[in-house]
């Protein structure tokens, strides 16, 4: 039932240099519980609420739902509807970081649904919000009557000039080479997930046991507050164990020994599936109805015990593993490059009985990725996506997107390949790797880093350094432990510690740790990270016996890139009213033009056909000022009685006046031209305000070409003397008739020179 506070309760502590704060009693008192948490003017409400299962389920039903408001930081959603929408990719993983050292923290037999709905309020644009998320839920469930074994502290450690600092500000984390975040209870570190730029073992160990100070400060200040709410906990016990049917199927312990060492995965499996088939029929035969079903789920449920402990105990009293590797041993790798002809890189990497075929795309700078959150909107030109479909197991299940899972393991990749990719500067290329998972028994995600580096490398990405990773296990039995490298799914399943190690040969670049033990020393992080570092080292070896470096040459299929630097004031030039000038000049062209405002750039990418130098030279000119001098061929878009505009380039027109279409005297121009003409002139006239007049006659005379024969001059009638028909209502018209190149030049060409809108200047000379 809910019980909602009766009076406010507010604790603080300063933690890293900050106050936090966690306020109850006030915002959402009928949930099960509910706090505000508040760091700087960064504020986030979570709430938990439980109920009794809806189905049978085998699994604890627990949900958490982490959602950043757009109003936190006084903006609106992007795109047409106005309001927020399904989960970005940001609030999938802050959810992950909240569920995965929650759920270990209630006890085994405990299945009624439980959903942690964390909101974000404020933001200041300093504090994430995404560590106060997970102190808010361990929060809420501390002060609820949910039977929760908690709680958690949760902080974030960055590195800025090789100094640590607790909950760093986001300048800080841009500018360090390290964002951990963690969470811990009272006793030892549950949870880590990390991204460095290289960071050595003992560098990365420094950081994680300064964060686990930082969390068991949170822990203290929670436990202050549920001490001053007086939660009454639910008195919740696991179900006593069957005895005498545990001992029954516990007496299988040897023939399982046995059937556990049979190579190869669904071998084993199914050898360990005929022993239970076995069990089952033998301690359920003579039961009928009820009775059956009831033994026999308890059967398989002291069975699945079993299993786990067999395991473990091979590995911790013979150091022999499921598949008969020892424990530092890493299982046989096969790495084929460039198994997909019409990709921009490829490489199917397998390691034991798991596979990742991987896929290397290059694009231009329109192809990345728009980021958009509580802060403003990045761009991503690196992305790793990660796949794991149904056959890779030999299961089904429908496709309907990438789930949470998904989305996690390929950040954890993306995270780890990301800091030894070129610059954009160095490599002007949006690039994404697909990893599919085509088979899986354990460390899927390890293998797309290991070869999503390899695809990088065959499509010829000068990467700086190539970076491999390797997951790790441990099991431990009172003071006994053993430390697994590269685990298999089974080995996860029954292990007490999962840690994913990637790096280089110099240092960590991204770490994942979800640890089910209490106590973890220094001392065994130290073992547990050099065994891991020799591991990756291993893998290291196989994979530049595959690739050692680079190719030099980029797949033809890529597309080609030009930079061409830009003046930013030139960029509405290149783009247009509309866009109108860059769609051009891209249809023309066959070319995609991305404007890098923040690097003064133009990107100019084309694929087979494209016409790259034609692209270049148009932006280049259109993006440069011209100089008087400066030759142009161009088409005549428009005729006029004082001459005719040019188009020298897509939006930059010039006017040629009527005294400079050619040497002599012109009657009409369309004499000389006509719409549609192209033809070369020469800049001459360059105003303030950067409108053109140019010249065919000067490049006439330049290239040699004769003048026409002069024709007599028609003589001035008296109407035009009086500013007849053609001098009427005109400004000087009366002296208009004895120089076509004279005032009529200098008066009319001067207050349309150069003009590149047509449309006003023309109206200006017809009035």
């Amino acid at each position: 039932m809910p019980n909602p506070a009766q009076t406010q309760v507010i604790v603080s502590k300063e933690i890293g240099g900050q106050t936090l704060t966690i306020e109850t009693g006030r915002i959402a008192r009928q949930a099960h519980g509910s706090v505000l948490v508040t760091m700087g003017e960064t504020v986030v409400l979570a709430a938990v609420g439980t109920a009794p299962s809806r189905f049978g389920a085998g699994f604890f039903p627990m949900t958490v739902d982490y959602r950043e408001s757009t109003t936190a930081a006084g903006k609106f959603p992007g795109g047409f509807f106005k309001r927020e929408g399904r989960p970005s990719t940001k609030e999938i993983l802050v959810a992950r970081c909240i569920d995965r050292p929650i759920r270990p923290l209630f006890p085994k037999s405990f299945m009624d649904d439980v959903m942690i709905s964390i909101l974000v309020l404020s933001f200041d644009q300093q504090n994430d919000p995404d560590v106060l998320g997970m102190i808010g839920a361990s929060a809420a469930l501390a002060i609820s009557e949910m039977p929760f074994n908690g709680p958690i502290g949760a902080c974030r450690v960055g590195r800025t000039d090789g100094k640590l600092v607790i909950n760093p500000s986001h300048e800080q984390r841009d500018a360090g080479d390290l964002d951990l975040v963690m969470a811990a209870t009272g006793k030892a570190i549950t949870m880590v997930e990390a991204a460095a730029n290289e960071l050595s073992e003992e560098e990365m160990i420094e950081a994680l046991f300064l964060g686990e100070k930082a969390c068991q400060d949170v822990v203290g200040l929670i436990n202050e507050l549920a001490g001053k709410c007086d939660v009454k906990k639910i008195d919740y016990q696991d179900p006593q164990d069957d005895e005498e049917l545990k001992a029954k199927v516990f007496a299988y312990y040897d023939e399982l020994m046995g059937a556990a060492n049979t190579p190869g995965k669904f071998n084993r499996k199914e050898a360990i599936r005929a022993v239970r088939d076995k069990a089952v029929e033998a301690l359920c035969a003579g039961l009928e109805g009820d009775d059956k079903k009831t033994t026999e789920s308890g059967i398989k449920e002291y069975y699945e015990k079993l299993v786990k402990k067999v395991t473990r105990d091979r590995i911790l009293n013979t150091e022999i593993r499921d598949d008969g590797r020892g424990l530092k041993d890493v299982r046989p790798i096969t790495i084929e490059l460039g198994v997909l002809p019409r990709t921009h890189g490829s490489v199917l990497f397998t390691r034991g009985e798991t596979q990742a075929l991987i896929s290397m795309t290059l694009g231009s700078v329109m192809d990345d990725q728009r980021v958009e959150g509580l802060r403003e909107p990045s761009r991503e030109k690196f992305m790793l996506h990660y796949n794991f479909p149904s056959y890779c197991v030999g299961e089904a299940w429908p496709n309907r997107g990438p789930k949470r899972r998904e989305i996690g393991h390929g950040n954890l990749a993306e995270r780890a390949i990301k800091p030894l990719v070129p610059d954009f500067e160095q490599f002007p290329y949006t690039i994404r790797l697909r990893s599919d998972i085509t088979e899986s028994n354990g460390s899927s995600s390890m293998a797309s880093v290991c070869g999503g580096v390899l695809a990088l490398m065959d499509g010829g990405v000068k990467v700086r350094r190539p970076v491999a990773g390797i997951a790790m296990g441990m099991v431990s039995e009172g003071d006994k432990y053993k430390i697994l490298s590269d685990i298999l799914g089974s080995e996860d399943h029954c292990g007490d510690m999962d840690f994913k190690v990637a790096g280089t040969q110099k240092g960590i670049t991204a770490l994942q740790m979800d640890i089910k033990i209490d106590g973890l020393t220094k001392e065994l992080m130290t073992e547990a990270l050099e065994q891991a570092r020799e591991g990756r080292i291993h893998i290291l070896k196989v994979m530049l016996a595959a690739l050692q470096k680079p190719r030099t040459e980029l797949s033809e299929y890529a597309p080609k890139i030009i930079q061409v630097p830009i003046n930013n004031e030139k960029i509405g030039a290149l783009i247009g009213p509309g866009g109108s000038v860059i769609r051009k000049l891209q249809e023309e062209t066959g070319t995609k033009i991305g404007i890098e405002e923040d690097k003064s750039l133009a990107v100019i990418s084309g694929g087979y056909g494209a016409k790259m130098d034609v692209a270049e030279q148009l932006v280049r000119a259109l993006t440069s000022t011209p100089e008087i001098g400066a030759r142009y061929t161009g088409r005549i878009v428009s005729v006029r009685d004082f001459g005719c505009f040019v188009e020298l380039l897509p939006g930059l027109e010039a006017l040629c006046h009527v005294s400079e279409l050619a040497q002599g005297y012109v009657e009409n121009v369309r004499d000389i031209v006509n719409e549609g003409d192209v033809v070369e002139v020469e800049v001459i006239e360059v105003d303030q305000q950067g409108r053109l007049k140019v010249s065919k006659k000067a490049v006439d005379i330049a290239n040699g070409v004769p003048a026409p024969e002069p024709r007599e001059r028609p003589a001035r009638s008296e109407g035009d003397e009086d500013g007849g028909s053609r001098g009427r209502g005109r400004s000087g018209g009366g002296d208009r008739g004895r120089s076509r190149g004279g005032d009529r030049g200098g008066d009319r060409g001067r207050s349309r020179s150069g003009s590149s809108s047509r449309g006003s200047s023309r109206g200006g000379d017809r009035d």
